[in-house]
């Protein structure tokens, strides 16, 4: 996706033409490293299993796992290699592994860039407006997991009713949902038949248990932000430290991202300096830790979305005008 949605006059155009350019070497350093950070906490949870350490080692493996979305959707805006392959092809992989087709994710995350927080047009916001219960158990992951395995089954059974999909891509993702069903069951089979839980071990059972984690980066984008169209102020960066912002392939940059998403996740750092850091100037921004306490006291007991202004900031941040 190379479309702007910020204005032009924050950064200069050669600047910004030297950002848009993907390296096949940053590419592979990145993949490379979270894939083997992964095959670390893997083998770290083999050599524990039957051990007290083996459920600190699950819950440290699954945490990589989920954070692999952030590499999807690096590569689902075609901007980690610059050979256009690996791009689709890790895509394809992780998306997998998630239960999150890529030709999906695409659809969907196309959507959300160009209409982010309007209520009818964001793929991202294909929901009803979160109650306190609803938030924690999106957070936690039961009903995360639920309409991702939903979507999957329903669209193999050619029911693809999401208004933002067109007309004309909706037989492909019937064909790709068929495709990971297949993939699912080799495995499921292959796994009974060898009377093996490797695949419960070492991929479902972390996965599914850290996934809390992963919606820290998820949940604090745009909750809590107006729902107009300036990019501004209707994303949210995160402050945090240097190996979450490896984990997330430096998607705490948020607000620069959605600024420019033609910019590779590696530049983020000095597009998000050029748009605010030289102009003395800061997007709504928070940590981690600060926004969930802030969105469970604003949820807390019997609140809702719909108790507060679409037009207004209503968790913390400061806004860029």
């Amino acid at each position: 996706m190379q479309e702007v949605f910020a204005r032009r006059d924050l950064i200069d155009a050669a600047t910004l033409r030297s950002l848009c350019t993907a390296s096949d070497r940053a590419g592979a350093l990145q993949v490379g490293s979270h894939l083997a950070a992964i095959g670390l906490t893997g083998a770290l949870l083999w050599l524990s299993w039957g051990t007290l350490w083996a459920a600190p080692m699950l819950l440290l493996h699954g945490v990589p796992i989920n954070f692999l979305y952030a590499g999807q959707h690096e590569l689902s805006h075609w901007t980690v290699f610059r050979s256009r392959m690996p791009n689709e092809w890790f895509g394809r992989l992780f998306g997998f592994l998630l239960f999150f087709p890529r030709d999906f994710d695409q659809l969907q995350h196309t959507a959300h860039h160009r209409h982010t927080q309007d209520w009818d047009r964001d793929g991202e916001l294909a929901r009803e407006r979160y109650t306190f219960w609803s938030y924690f158990w999106w957070m936690v992951g039961p009903t995360y997991w639920y309409t991702r395995w939903r979507r999957i089954v329903r669209f193999a059974a050619g029911r693809v009713t999401e208004p933002y999909i067109p007309a004309n891509r909706r037989a492909g993702l019937v064909r790709e949902a068929r495709w990971h069903l297949g993939g699912y069951a080799v495995i499921a089979i292959a796994s009974v038949s060898a009377g093996s839980w490797a695949a419960v071990t070492f991929w479902l059972a972390p996965m599914l248990l850290t996934k809390v984690v992963h919606q820290l980066q998820n949940t604090i984008e745009h909750l809590g932000l107006p729902h107009h169209s300036n990019i501004l102020e209707n994303t949210r960066s995160t402050r945090t430290n240097a190996v979450l912002r490896w984990m997330c392939w430096n998607m705490q940059y948020h607000t620069a991202h959605h600024a420019f998403p033609g910019v590779p996740f590696h530049n983020l750092p000095t597009l998000h300096a050029a748009l605010f850091t030289a102009r003395g100037v800061t997007p709504p921004m928070m940590t981690y830790l600060g926004f969930q306490a802030a969105v469970l006291r604003a949820f807390w007991p019997n609140k809702s979305e719909a108790d507060y202004p679409d037009d207004r900031t209503w968790i913390g941040g400061r806004q860029v005008h």
